[in-house]
């Protein structure tokens, strides 16, 4: 299936802000959905309802850097509820998450595609159709590889 990735293209040595995808095999570990758009999921994966108030860290120097954090955060952030719909299914993988370095890449996700797969900021991003025909074979520890 066609899937979009970093605005530029695949690294193995991820640096925050760089728009590369990291080469790398990463485990799903959770995921999160928009609730009051309408999608049904079926999958075993942990998914919660994204809020407003959910935010993503990506500052390199605050100590929750790559981390789900709660609004007001005066450090820098990306919003999880965005108005694109890019994240209405937002899958996290375990790129610098259970081992955090500061600088290797934040907000590494799974989500849905932008119009005509434009590429991400690092992301990996399918079709909502293909993001809904995989979602119940996905599970905690499944691995997305990107070569």
């Amino acid at each position: 299936m066609p899937a979009a990735i970093g605005r530029a293209g695949r690294t193995v040595l991820k640096r925050e802000g760089d728009g590369a995808t990291p080469i790398a095999p990463m485990k799903l570990l959770y995921g999160f959905r928009r609730g009051e758009r309408p999608m049904r999921l079926e999958t075993s994966l942990s998914i919660r309802r994204i809020r407003t108030d959910m935010l993503w860290c990506d500052q390199v120097e605050d100590p929750n850097y790559n981390r789900l954090v709660k609004a007001p955060f005066r450090p820098s952030h990306e919003e999880m509820k965005r108005k694109d719909g890019l994240y209405d299914v937002c899958l996290v993988m375990d790129w610098n998450i259970t081992s955090r370095a500061r600088n290797r890449g934040s907000a590494i996700f799974f989500h849905l595609i932008k119009p005509g797969y434009e590429p991400t900021a690092g992301c990996v991003a399918i079709h909502p159709r293909d993001m809904r025909r995989l979602l119940p074979f996905l599970r905690k520890g499944t691995v997305i590889r990107v070569l």
